[in-house]
């Protein structure tokens, strides 16, 4: 196991199942201070008794911790800021991997479609919140979860929410991810010469709740390709490759899959595109601004 993540801080969104958990098993063993996100207390602590057991924690040397946030809220991830920096003094990595699919549109409580708001504008906003720590912990790591979805999509900049245009689940999860990999391009340009990576990944085709809440058929499909699905270990490899390997501090702005950097779609390797999609990333997120400038 590396040894460099002894004693650093990692804040895990979306961790108390799937990927995120596996992640946070993986991390934990690496002997670091990791900090899950989840909405449900009793499945915050339930994810954190089983960390202890599974990764076997000496509590002296590094600890496992939770702090509560809705991620479709702009209020709450504005409040998750502010207790991370009020309780932890580093953060080593941030580890947006929170994400949803529905099959019909909803918006959150800020009026925002609800795929693009947790998928895309939480983690834009929370790394926001948070990068002035990010920056004076350096070297440090931002890592986001995106996937293979986003080849093929395009940002409609017309209709980002599905507003006008017939709703698609699938799109509208194709476009955020997409929005994942331009997020991290326009971040890695952004934070140059800072000290901090920014990566994102593709975790491959893995058993998870993606689709638990959807209706039967997407279920149905769900549950006939589920037997070539890989596990949630398997899927959260490449993202601890990503928070733990050395080689990698001064690797930023790269698309992985199997702990390799690939190749982009046009769309997703357009900076112009990139730019202008931080930019209403911005406006979006604008009333939760620190002294009305965003840090990054």
């Amino acid at each position: 196991m590396s040894p460099m993540l002894e004693g650093k801080t990692c804040l895990i969104t979306g961790s108390t199942s799937g990927i995120g958990k596996e992640i946070a098993i993986g991390l934990a063993k690496m002997k670091a201070n990791v900090v899950l996100v989840g909405r449900n207390k009793a499945k915050c602590q339930a994810t954190l008794e089983e960390i202890w057991r599974t990764a076997s924690i000496d509590t002296k040397r590094n600890q496992i911790s939770y702090l509560l946030a809705d991620l479709s809220s702009q209020a709450s991830i504005h409040q998750l800021a502010n207790e991370f920096l009020d309780t932890y003094e580093s953060l080593e990595i941030l580890l947006n991997n929170a994400g949803v699919f529905l099959s019909r549109r909803l918006t959150t409580v800020d009026g925002i479609e609800y795929t693009l708001a947790v998928n895309h504008l939480a983690p834009f906003l929370l790394t926001n919140l948070l990068f002035e720590r990010i920056k004076a912990s350096n070297p440090s790591r931002i890592i986001t979860t995106s996937s293979v979805a986003h080849r093929g999509a395009h940002i409609n900049f017309n209709d980002l929410q599905f507003e006008t245009r017939r709703y698609s689940g699938v799109e509208a999860y194709r476009q955020s991810k997409l929005a994942n990999i331009l997020f991290t391009k326009e971040l890695a340009r952004r934070s140059r010469a800072s000290g901090v990576s920014s990566n994102c990944f593709h975790p491959g085709g893995v058993r998870t709740n993606l689709v638990q809440n959807s209706p039967w058929y997407y279920r149905l499909i769900w549950a006939i390709i589920r037997p070539f699905l890989i596990s949630p270990k398997k899927g959260a490899d490449t993202a601890v490759y990503l928070a733990s390997a050395p080689r990698l501090d001064d690797v930023s702005g790269k698309y992985f899959v199997n702990r390799k950097p690939v190749g982009l779609s046009d769309h997703a390797d357009n900076e112009d595109t990139a730019a202008r999609l931080w930019k209403i990333s911005e406006e979006l997120t604008g009333s939760y601004k620190k002294n009305n400038q965003f840090s990054i």
